[in-house]
């Protein structure tokens, strides 16, 4: 196997955030609203960005929560790879990445649903919301990023 060349894939940020009923919170995407993939927060990292920043920032910009609704309780130990289908390589990101490379957080979250507002960043990236059985998320992903949701499972299910 060859070595990923990193300098190819996005930097990114993901969120596993989940109640203290264990479901995990996921968004429908206004851009693919009419999809049916949900997924969980996730955004790029900023250069020079700490993760926990970027983490933290992505938060609020996707759920409108900030971080004293949550508790960190896990990050990934490694970063997760995911390539772009062919149809999308050069048209997300400015056509710079063949796709993501990933960390995730473990968040709990520790407020009230009314705290959660998509309609906080300008423009919002969720138009719904709603949280689910967390082994429930490989079917609720769009297709390429179904591994790292199995892979994101297996590191934190026993945490939840």
């Amino acid at each position: 196997m060859s070595k990923i060349d990193v300098a190819q894939y996005r930097p990114c940020a993901g969120l596993m955030i989940v109640n203290h009923q264990g479901q995990a919170f996921v968004g429908k995407r206004i851009d693919t609203r009419d999809s049916g993939w949900w997924q969980m927060p996730q955004g790029g990292i900023d250069d020079g960005e700490d993760v926990v920043a970027a983490a933290l920032r992505e938060l609020a910009e996707e759920t409108g929560l900030s971080p004293d609704k949550v508790t960190i309780l896990a990050q990934s130990r490694t970063e997760l790879f995911y390539d772009l289908p062919p149809e999308l390589v050069g048209t997300l990101w400015g056509g710079r990445y063949l796709g993501q490379r990933q960390v995730w957080f473990l968040l709990r979250f520790e407020g009230e649903d009314a705290d959660i507002a998509l309609d906080a960043h300008d423009p919002p990236e969720f138009c719904e919301w709603r949280w689910v059985d967390p082994r429930q998320l490989p079917e609720l992903i769009i297709p390429f990023k179904v591994d790292i949701y199995r892979a994101v499972l297996e590191e934190f299910l026993p945490l939840i």
